[in-house]
C-alpha cells in the first residue's frame, strides 16, 4: 500500500512539472512567438521566430562583457525553437539562389556585419546547434547601428525603393538581407 502511494504522488509531481513545462514554453513563454510575412503576386515569404526581450542587457557583443549574444558565435536569430524563413517560390537570398522551401536561419553576428545561413533542418529546437553539414547558404551582410533602440527582437520585411529586404532590429543594431525575386 506504501509502494502505491508513493507511485501516485510521484506520478501527480511529474504532471504537474510537465505542465508547468507546456505553460512556461508554449502558453506563456518569455519570449513570444512573431512571425513576420511577404506577399507579392504569387509569392509567398515567411519568417517564423521567437521574441526575446532586452531587459536591460547588454545583448551584442564580447562574451567577456557578458553579452547575451557574443560576436563570433553561433546564434539561432531568437530564442526557444529554431527561426525558419519559408519561401514558395525560387528566390535570390542575398545574392544566391534558392529553392523554394522551408530552412532554419540562424546568424553569426560580428561586429560591422553577420553570417546569415540557411540550413535544411527546419523546425529543429533552436537549444542545440544544427548539423552544419546541412547548411544550404551562407552570406555576409554588413551590421548597421541605429540611433533608437528596440526592446524586443523584430524581424520583418520591408519593400522599399531599394528593393524587399528581411530586417532585423534588436537593441541597437540593424541588419537587412536583400531578396530578389525570379
Amino acid at each position: 500500500m506504501k509502494v502505491s502511494k508513493i507511485l501516485k504522488i510521484v506520478g501527480v509531481l511529474f504532471l504537474i512539472i510537465i505542465c508547468g513545462l507546456i505553460y512556461v514554453s508554449f502558453l506563456n513563454p518569455a519570449s513570444p512567438r512573431g512571425s513576420s510575412e511577404l506577399v507579392k503576386e504569387s509569392l509567398v515569404m515567411e519568417v517564423d521566430y521567437s521574441r526575446p526581450f532586452k531587459k536591460e542587457r547588454l545583448i551584442f557583443g564580447e562574451l567577456s562583457d557578458g553579452a547575451l549574444v557574443p560576436f563570433n558565435n553561433y546564434w539561432r536569430l531568437g530564442a526557444n525553437f529554431a527561426t525558419t524563413f519559408e519561401t514558395n517560390e525560387s528566390i535570390f537570398f542575398a545574392g544566391r539562389l534558392i529553392d523554394s522551401g522551408k530552412y532554419r536561419m540562424y546568424a553569426v553576428p560580428y561586429k560591422d556585419s553577420w553570417k546569415i545561413t540557411l540550413n535544411t533542418d527546419a523546425g529543429a529546437f533552436g537549444y542545440m546547434e544544427p548539423d552544419y553539414d546541412n547548411d544550404l547558404i551562407s552570406v555576409n551582410v554588413s551590421s548597421n547601428q541605429m540611433t533608437e533602440t528596440v526592446e524586443q527582437l523584430t524581424i520583418d520585411f520591408i519593400d522599399d525603393s531599394l528593393g524587399t529586404s528581411i530586417r532585423i532590429r534588436w537593441d541597437s543594431t540593424l541588419v537587412l538581407i536583400p531578396l530578389n525575386y525570379l
